[in-house]
């Protein structure tokens, strides 16, 4: 037993960096998608930072809870 406490588990070592292979291949594939001119203009039309701004004391609101 004293022979693996100094070792990590192969699975979750595994685990861990398939789910940071995930999240760097959506956050790529998020910049791509926000790299296209069209979209870019299709967002400034919508007004996505109004948008942010609106959600913003809700945010700071939720935080303050879980910090409860």
């Amino acid at each position: 037993m004293a022979e693996n406490d100094n070792h990590f588990d192969a699975g979750t070592d595994k685990d861990t960096l398939f789910m940071l292979g995930g999240v760097a291949c959506i956050v790529f594939g998020a910049g791509l998608i926000l790299s296209n001119p069209i979209v870019r203009r299709y967002l400034g039309q919508m007004g996505v930072g109004s948008l942010v701004q609106g959600a913003l004391p809700d945010l700071d609101r939720y935080i303050r809870l879980r910090s409860m």
